[in-house]
């Protein structure tokens, strides 16, 4: 569900530009899925999922 929503884009989600950064992607995970997450374990976890 994670990759759909990166999928819409930055801006989708209300951000101003087409960058994902770890703390936006961060607080999309809070938003959409009211969990919460290191950068590192963003970070980590993005890797492994490509």
């Amino acid at each position: 569900m994670l990759e759909e929503e990166l999928a819409k884009g930055p801006v989708a989600h209300g951000w101003p530009d087409q960058r994902w950064t770890l703390a936006r992607i961060k607080t999309l995970i809070g938003r959409r899925f009211h969990k919460s997450m290191t950068l590192s374990g963003i970070s980590q976890m993005l890797r492994r999922h490509g």
